[in-house]
Formats: C-alpha cells, sequence, structure tokens
C-alpha cells in the first residue's frame, strides 16, 4: 500500500425508522382505503354529475345543493310531532321498521318451519313445492286488495303483504339446506342416537344454517320493498306514505330525501342479518 491510498470509511445500512403509528390505526387506515373511500369517490363523482346536469335551466330534478337546501329542516328535526300524519321522517321510518318487524317475524318462523317440512318430507316436497312456485310468482302488491278485503284494515293489510312477500326464499332456501345436509350427518346422528330435537338443534340447523341465512337476507329486503309499496296504498304514518304525499305536494326534494333514506335502512337491515348469519354460522355465510 502506498502513502497515497486512502482507506474507504466502512459505511453501514442505517435501519429504517419504525412507524411511530400503533397497529390499530393502521388496520383503521388499511379498511378505510380499502372498503370506505371507493364507494365515498363514485358517491362524490355521482353528485358532481347530478349537480352539473340538474343545475341547468329548466332541468326537471334539482339539483343536490337544491335537495338540502328544501329539505333542510327535515333533515335537522326528524322526531318533529304536530299531530296526525305530520310527523317527522323519523318517526315515519320508524313506523314502517314496525310493520316490517312484525311481518318479517312471522315469515321467518313459518318459512323455517315450512322450509324444514319441504326439505326432510318427500311427500311434502311434491306436494307444496309447486304451490310454493306459482305463489311466490304473485307481486306484492296484487295481495293487498285479498288482504283488505280480509282484515279490513290498512295496518294488519301491510303486515300480511309483507309476510307473503318475504316468505317465499326463506321456505325455498330452507328446503335447499335440509336437503343438502351431508349423508355422513345422517349416519352419525343415528349411531350416536339423537332423538328428533337433538337432530334438530345439534344438526340440522347448523348445517343447513348458511342456506337459511341466505333465505333471511334476501326476505328482509323483500320486507323492505313491499312495505314502501303498500304504504303508498293504505296511507297513515309510514315512509311509503310520506313518499306519495310528497308526490300529490309536488314536493320532489322530500321524495329524493326519503328515497336516500329508504335505502340507507335498507342497506343496514341487510348488514344485520347478514352479521347474524356470520355469527351463528362462524363465517361460513357470505358477507
Amino acid at each position: 500500500m502506498t502513502p497515497t491510498d486512502t482507506i474507504e470509511p466502512i459505511r453501514l445500512a442505517q435501519p429504517a425508522p419504525a412507524s411511530v403509528l400503533p397497529a390499530w390505526m393502521k388496520t383503521t387506515a388499511q379498511g378505510f382505503v380499502t372498503h370506505v373511500l371507493p364507494p365515498l369517490v363514485i358517491i362524490g363523482l355521482l353528485l358532481v354529475v347530478w349537480e352539473l346536469l340538474c343545475s341547468r335551466p329548466g332541468a326537471a330534478l334539482p339539483p343536490p345543493s337544491r335537495v338540502i337546501e328544501d329539505t333542510w329542516e327535515l333533515i335537522i328535526n326528524p322526531f318533529y310531532d304536530n299531530g296526525g300524519n305530520d310527523v317527522g321522517v323519523a318517526w315515519q321510518l320508524l313506523a314502517s321498521l314496525e310493520r316490517v318487524a312484525y311481518g318479517y317475524s312471522l315469515a321467518v318462523l313459518a318459512g323455517v318451519s315450512l322450509g324444514v317440512l319441504v326439505g326432510q318430507s318427500t311427500w311434502a316436497l311434491r306436494g307444496l313445492d309447486p304451490l310454493f312456485q306459482v305463489l311466490r310468482t304473485v307481486p306484492p302488491l296484487a295481495w293487498l286488495p285479498i288482504s283488505l278485503a280480509g282484515f279490513q284494515d290498512g295496518n294488519p293489510s301491510a303486515i300480511f303483504v309483507i309476510f307473503i312477500t318475504s316468505i317465499w326464499p326463506i321456505i325455498i332456501n330452507t328446503s335447499i339446506g335440509i336437503r343438502n345436509i351431508p349423508e355422513d350427518y345422517r349416519n352419525v346422528a343415528r349411531v350416536i342416537r339423537l332423538n328428533g330435537i337433538e337432530y334438530f338443534v345439534k344438526i340440522m340447523l347448523p348445517a343447513a344454517a348458511p342456506f337459511i341465512f341466505s333465505g333471511l337476507r334476501i326476505g328482509v329486503g323483500l320486507s323492505w320493498l313491499a312495505i314502501i309499496a303498500a304504504e303508498m296504498l293504505i296511507g297513515g304514518v309510514g315512509i311509503g306514505f310520506f313518499i306519495w304525499d310528497a308526490w300529490n305536494s309536488s314536493r320532489i326534494s322530500d321524495i329524493i330525501l326519503a328515497l336516500v333514506y329508504v335505502g340507507l335502512i335498507g342497506f343496514l337491515l341487510d348488514r344485520i342479518v347478514a352479521w347474524l348469519g356470520r355469527a351463528v354460522t362462524r363465517g361460513t355465510t357470505a358477507s
């Protein structure tokens, strides 16, 4: 080595700085970017397009800014009550949800019971399935005159329309789930000599639960659709009647606001049933 030679210093790689964010914040941020941000961007773009198209002179529909301006009192005071049918949007939604709760609960009880019967009995399948297939094609509002004639009152008639509309997917999906129980499960039940109740609780329901909850999700959506249509005709308090009354009074902004609420409630009902399905089936049902 000559005196003019120099020794190059050894440079050690610097470790990457540790993230200062805790794990839960990373998970929350990742979930927001993955699941929340995309729909927010799409909704924002749609609102911009809506605003541009409906802000032109002669537009038939109001832009979002006009809708918020016209319905601001309904938005900030959803629980007002001036007596009779003059109540806030929250009371209208609660009245509709109460009818849905009654009709849908009856449909769940009857639908699961009939689905188990049809799934277990070949004779019941041959006798009842053709009838179910015919009745399920009848539009929901076609049942309303019959129910009004039978009950002579609007409220039970609306509940019946919800019941008769939502029961069919519950019956059909339950029966399919029962018929698709693996034969090995049935053989195990025979070997350990389970009685009828034990077989129903320990074998039948857990095995058919994914199919049952698929039917329940379809049924709850149909229930919400049916009550909106039925309330437009029976009158009284309810979000369907609110929409029809707003149309008769040419309050288009009120109709748009109600439709937003209807969509959000319908989405929430579907998410609740889906969450219950994942909890009961330990994540084997679709989200």
